[in-house]
């Protein structure tokens, strides 16, 4: 689920994207890709909802020009979090913050 070039550290162990995978599913999408594309605005509203969350669904629209799978290149590179899961316009990225609060940190399980 992670490109071959990312650090060693980001990369997610098949057991931790399944625990991902099983909370992203009950998750609402945070962010929608509509018709203005992937602006730096919307760039910079993942990566505050990554800092806040850890976990985001984001959803391209059907009004939108946006391939997923450009999509899906773009943003985890321009917010340094880890694509865990495409399914159909629906992106679930991860990114770890270390600031959060301890009780809301997403724990993965041990590689």
């Amino acid at each position: 689920m992670t490109s071959p070039n990312e650090s060693k550290d980001t990369i997610l162990s098949n057991k931790q994207v399944k625990y991902l995978r099983g909370i992203g599913h009950k998750l609402s999408p945070l962010i929608l890709v509509g018709k203005e594309g992937l602006s730096e605005s919307l760039v910079a509203a993942v990566a505050t909802e990554l800092d806040n969350h850890e976990l985001i669904k984001v959803k391209i629209g059907n009004n939108s020009d946006v391939d997923k799978r450009d999509a899906a290149t773009l943003l985890p590179q321009s917010t340094s979090s880890i694509l865990v899961q495409l399914i159909g316009k629906t992106l679930l990225l991860y990114k770890e913050n270390p600031e959060r609060n301890k009780k809301k940190k997403i724990k993965l399980p041990e590689i």
